[in-house]
C-alpha cells in the first residue's frame, strides 16, 4: 500500500472516529448513556428526599413517624453527608476492585434496592435500611459516574467543563420530575406509594443504562488503576463490618443521639479528606506535577465546603420554612412544601445548557476555575440578605416569588460551581487515583451538607433576631470567602499548571 493511501485511509478513520464521537450535542455518545442513568437516579434520590424530612417529622396520624423536627433535620443532614462520604468507599472499590463502571452499575442497584426499602418496610426500620442502602448508592453512582465520564475527554479537551455542564443538566431533570411525582403519590396513596414510585424510576435507570452499555460506554471506566491485594480486601471488609457493628450499637442503646449524627458525619468527612488527600499527596505514584495541583486545590475544597453548607439548606431550613412560612397559595391552590425543591431543577435546566454553550464557546478565554467558584461562592451568599425583609413574619408571609428569586441565585451560584468542581476533580487526580480524587471533592460536598443539617438547629423562625444572625452570618462569610478566592485566583491557576 502507498504512503498516500495510507494518509488517506488514515484520514477516513479520523474522521469516523470524529463523527462517532461527535453524535451527542458535540460530545461523546456515552455522555447521552449517564446523562440518563444520573438523570433517573437523581430522580429517584431527589423524589424521596423531597419527602423524607416531612415523612420523619409529621405525626404518626398523618402518616408520618413523629420524631422531634430538630432530630430529623439532623438525619436529613447527616444522611445527605453519608451518601457523599460513601464516595469514599465508592473510590477505594472503583480504584482497587471493580474498576468505575461496574462499580457504577453496582451502585445503582444498591439505590433502587434502598427505595424499595422504604416503600414496603414501615417505621424506623425501614427508614434506616432504606437510607443507609441509597446513602451508599448514590455515592457510588455520584463518584463512579463522573471519573467515567472524565475518561471520555482528554484533561485538556476545551470540551469537557460543556459536556460536565450538559451532564448537570440531566442531575436537574431528575432533580425537577422527582418531587413532582413523589408528591403526587404522597398526596394520593401516602408516603410509602411516594417512596415507590422512587424505585421505579431508578429500576428505569437500570434498564436504559443495561441497554446502552456495551456501544456507548465501551472500555470507559473499566481500568482497575491500583488492584488491591486479598489481605487488603480482607482488611476494608473487617473495618466497614466493625464500623456497621459498632454504628448500630451506639445508636440503638442512645449512646449517640440522633441530632448529633450531622456533626459526627461533618468530622468524620473532613478526617477522610485530610487522610486521603495525604495518601495521594505522599504517593510515590504521585508526580511532582500533580501534587502542585493538589496543593492548588485546597482552597477550592474550603470554597465547596461552605457553598454546599449554604446550598444545601434546601433540604432543612428551606424545607421547613417552606412548610411553616411560605405563601404557597398560587392560582387558588396550595401547594405541598415539597415541590419547592422543584424550583432550583427549572432554572438548572433552563440555564445549564447556556452556561455549557457559553464556556464551550469561549474555550479557552472563559473564566478560570478558582474565579468561577468565587463567584458562585459570592452569589449564593448575597442570595441569603433576600431573607432579611421577612424575617420574624407570620405563618405563610413570605410571598412565593420571594424564595423563588433566592433559589434563582441558587442556581446561578450553583452553575458556576457544582458542575465546575466535578469537573476539576478528574482534571487535577493524579493518574493512579481518579475515583480518589472524586471522593476528596465529595468529601468537601459531605462535610457541606451534614454541616447544613447542624447549622439548622440554629435557625429559628419564630425569633426576628436569630433568623437574621443566621442569613447575615452564613452570607458574610460566603461573600469574604468568594473575595478571597477571586484575589488569590491567579496563584491557583499557576498551580495547576497545565490548565485553568
Amino acid at each position: 500500500m502507498s504512503s498516500t493511501q495510507t494518509q488517506a485511509g488514515a484520514s477516513d478513520q479520523h474522521r469516523a472516529q470524529e463523527q462517532e464521537e461527535k453524535q451527542f450535542f458535540g460530545h461523546p455518545w456515552g455522555l447521552a448513556n449517564l446523562f440518563g442513568v444520573e438523570m433517573w437516579e437523581r430522580f429517584s434520590f431527589y423524589g424521596m428526599q423531597a419527602i423524607v424530612l416531612l415523612y420523619m417529622y409529621y405525626s404518626v396520624t398523618d402518616g408520618g413517624l413523629g420524631i422531634p423536627q430538630a432530630a430529623a433535620a439532623s438525619i436529613v443532614g447527616a444522611y445527605g453527608g453519608l451518601v457523599y462520604m460513601a464516595c469514599l468507599l465508592a473510590s477505594i472499590v472503583a480504584d482497587k476492585v471493580f474498576g468505575s463502571e461496574r462499580t457504577l452499575f453496582y451502585s445503582a442497584i444498591l439505590v433502587m434496592l434502598g427505595h424499595i426499602a422504604l416503600a414496603i418496610i414501615p417505621g424506623i426500620t425501614g427508614l434506616a435500611i432504606g437510607l443507609v442502602l441509597i446513602a451508599i448508592g448514590s455515592g457510588g453512582v455520584k463518584t463512579t459516574a463522573q471519573v467515567v465520564l472524565g475518561s471520555l475527554y482528554t484533561k485538556d479537551d476545551p470540551r469537557r467543563d460543556g459536556g460536565f455542564s450538559i451532564f448537570y443538566m440531566g442531575i436537574n431533570i431528575g432533580g425537577l420530575l422527582g418531587p413532582l411525582l413523589t408528591t403526587a403519590l404522597w398526596g394520593w396513596k401516602g408516603f410509602h406509594w411516594g417512596f415507590g414510585i422512587a424505585a421505579v424510576g431508578m429500576g428505569l435507570g437500570l434498564i436504559q443504562y443495561m441497554m446502552m452499555r456495551k456501544h456507548t460506554i465501551k472500555d470507559a471506566g473499566h481500568d482497575v488503576p491500583n488492584p488491591a491485594t486479598k489481605s487488603q480486601l480482607t482488611t476494608v471488609i473487617i473495618v466497614i463490618a466493625a464500623i456497621v457493628v459498632i454504628a448500630t450499637v451506639l445508636l440503638t442503646t442512645g449512646i449517640v443521639k440522633m441530632d448529633w449524627l450531622s456533626n459526627i458525619v461533618t468530622v468524620v468527612a473532613l478526617i477522610a479528606a485530610i487522610v486521603l488527600w495525604l495518601q495521594m499527596y505522599r504517593s510515590e505514584l504521585t508526580t511532582d506535577l500533580e501534587r502542585k495541583r493538589l496543593i492548588g486545590f485546597i482552597p477550592m475544597f474550603i470554597s465547596g465546603v461552605l457553598f454546599f453548607a449554604i446550598f444545601q439548606q434546601q433540604f432543612t431550613v428551606l424545607t421547613i420554612y417552606s412548610d411553616v412560612r411560605l405563601d404557597r397559595e398560587i392560582f387558588g391552590w396550595e401547594i405541598p412544601p415539597s415541590l419547592v425543591q422543584s424550583i432550583n431543577p427549572i432554572f438548572i435546566i433552563i440555564f445549564s445548557g447556556v452556561f455549557a454553550a457559553a464556556w464551550t464557546k469561549l474555550g479557552k478565554r472563559q473564566w478560570s476555575t478558582p474565579v468561577k467558584f468565587g463567584v458562585g461562592n459570592i452569589i449564593i451568599g448575597v442570595s441569603l440578605f433576600f431573607f432579611l425583609p421577612f424575617s420574624g413574619g407570620a405563618a405563610n408571609s413570605t410571598p412565593m416569588i420571594a424564595i423563588i428569586w433566592i433559589l434563582f441565585l441558587f442556581t446561578m451560584g450553583e452553575l458556576m460551581l457544582s458542575p465546575v468542581g466535578n469537573s476539576l476533580a478528574t482534571k487535577v487526580a493524579p493518574d493512579a487515583f481518579p475515583s480518589r480524587m472524586m471522593a476528596v471533592w465529595m468529601m468537601a460536598v459531605s462535610i457541606g451538607t451534614s454541616l447544613a443539617g447542624s447549622l439548622a438547629a440554629y435557625y429559628n423562625p419564630e425569633d426576628a433576631s436569630a433568623e437574621n444572625t443566621f442569613f447575615i452570618s452564613l452570607g458574610v462569610v460566603s461573600v469574604i470567602l468568594g473575595v478571597i478566592l477571586l484575589f488569590i485566583s491567579k496563584w491557583v491557576v499557576k498551580q495547576f499548571a497545565t490548565f485553568r
